[in-house]
C-alpha cells in the first residue's frame, strides 16, 4: 500500500527558476531514495515555506526517508519541520485519477 508524505519548513530562498538550478542535484539525490515513488515539490514566497509531497511505496520507507530529511533540514539550520504521513485510499483516489 502506498504511504503520502507531506512535508513543509521555513524557507527563504531561492524560488522559481533559481531554485531548480541550486536544488537539481538534491533532486536527483531524492529521485534514488529507496521506495520513493514520486515527488512533487511545494514552495511559497509569500508565506515563507517550502517543501514537498512524496508518495512511497510502503511506510517503512516514508519514515526512513523523513527521518534522514529532518536530520539534513536541521544540519542546516532549518527547523522547525513539520511532517505528517498518510495511508491512501487507492479506490476512491482511482475515482479522482490519482496516479497510483
Amino acid at each position: 500500500m502506498p504511504y503520502l508524505l507531506q512535508v513543509d519548513f521555513p524557507y527563504s530562498g531561492p524560488w522559481g527558476d533559481e531554485m531548480s538550478a541550486a536544488l537539481r542535484e538534491l533532486a536527483q539525490s531524492i529521485a534514488q531514495e529507496p521506495g520513493l515513488l514520486w515527488k512533487i515539490w511545494t514552495e511559497s514566497q509569500a508565506t515563507g515555506e517550502a517543501g514537498g509531497v512524496y508518495l512511497f511505496a510502503d511506510r517503512p520507507s516514508a519514515e526512513n526517508y523523513l527521518a534522514m530529511h529532518s536530520a539534513r533540514l536541521a544540519e542546516f539550520g532549518i527547523t522547525p519541520v513539520r511532517a505528517r504521513i498518510f495511508s491512501i485510499n487507492s479506490e476512491l483516489s482511482a475515482h479522482n485519477r490519482a496516479p497510483l
